[in-house]
This record gives C-alpha cells, sequence and structure tokens, in this order.
C-alpha cells in the first residue's frame, strides 16, 4: 500500500512539472524585472524596539541547548549555544506594547572577549508589518556600547530587504544574565 502512495505522490510531481506555467525544467536560471515581483520604489525604513532576552525563572525566553566541554572553563563561554523566542517591546518594560519576537540562536563564538554569533528573525506582529519578518546573520560584539549587525534579507513587507541593526544594552543583570535590549534597525525594502 505505502509503495502504491509513493508512485501516485511521484507521478503527481513529475506530471505537474508539464504543466506549471512559464516553467521550463531545463532553465537553471533568467532574468526577472521588479514589475514582475510587484516591486516599487525602494524605501528606507527605522525601527525602533526593545529585546528582553530572558534567561532565569518559571518562563525563560533563552535557553542553552548545547555546548563545548570547554564551555564552562571559559572566560567568554565559547561553543555555548542559546536558542531564543525574546519579545520585542515598544519601550523597555516587559509591560509595554508587544511589536514582535526575536526567534532563533545566538552562540559564543569568541575565544578571547565576548562575542556572540546572531542567527535570528524579527518576527512583527503590529501594525502594518504583522506577519513580516528580518533576518539577522552577524557579529555581536557584546561588551562595546553599540553593536551593529547586517540585515541580510526579510519576508512579506520587508521581501529583498537589507541594512543593519544597532544593539546597545539597555540594562543587563549579572545574576541571572537577564537583559534589555535597544535596538535600531535601518533598513531598505519595497
Amino acid at each position: 500500500m505505502a509503495i502504491a502512495v509513493l508512485k501516485l505522490i511521484f507521478s503527481i510531481l513529475f506530471l505537474s512539472s508539464f504543466i506549471i506555467p512559464g516553467y521550463n525544467c531545463q532553465e537553471f536560471s533568467r532574468k526577472s524585472s521588479k514589475k514582475e515581483f510587484g516591486l516599487k520604489r525602494e524605501k528606507l525604513s527605522h525601527l525602533h524596539f526593545y529585546f528582553h532576552d530572558i534567561l532565569s525563572g518559571r518562563n525563560p525566553t533563552a535557553v542553552q541547548v548545547a555546548s563545548a566541554a570547554m564551555t564552562n572553563t571559559s572566560s567568554t563561554l565559547f561553543g555555548a549555544v542559546i536558542m531564543i523566542d525574546d519579545p520585542l517591546t515598544v519601550g523597555p518594560s516587559m509591560t509595554s506594547k508587544l511589536v514582535g519576537r526575536a526567534q532563533g540562536i545566538y552562540a559564543s563564538a569568541d575565544l578571547y572577549e565576548v562575542g556572540l554569533l546572531m542567527v535570528l528573525n524579527f518576527a512583527f506582529v503590529e501594525g502594518k508589518y504583522n506577519g513580516s519578518t528580518l533576518s539577522v546573520l552577524g557579529r555581536n560584539n557584546v561588551l562595546s556600547a553599540v553593536r551593529e549587525m547586517p540585515i541580510v534579507g526579510g519576508s512579506g513587507l520587508f521581501r529583498f530587504a537589507r541594512g543593519y541593526a544597532q544593539a546597545k544594552t539597555h540594562q543587563f543583570n549579572l545574576q541571572t544574565g537577564d537583559a534589555i535590549v535597544e535596538y535600531n534597525v535601518y533598513v531598505f525594502h519595497y
């Protein structure tokens, strides 16, 4: 029975490749126009919000999911990998309006100073950006007053986005590791 279902699925996929309009299976790439994707004039937007990284308490939004053998003896926690689903709010208070969530991972990637590899999406839930995302991939030199990380793409209203995010620590609790980080994001998008 399972083999018959698999044969049916492969047959449908094979036949559908002949009926998809505009698709040429012998074509690896082709030129596309902005008009084809409904892209108009490019805009520059400035977003401002606070990122709440909560490692403590009963409901943390950041949890360590991996570490290296040397992580606990390293002064930079080298090798620690943290998965996050951090709230993004309009103001520094957790009770201020939620505008999105930072979802992804950060990892300690520097043996000599506190430097994080940031791989995350800002997933927005408010206003015209509801359902849109921005993707960050870069280095966060945590001890610097202001850190800059690249915006490498996005989805929804931020499709084809590019720009940068500036992070500035607003508050850090040495005992719990909890942090509130102010973000200013400058992004070109259509």
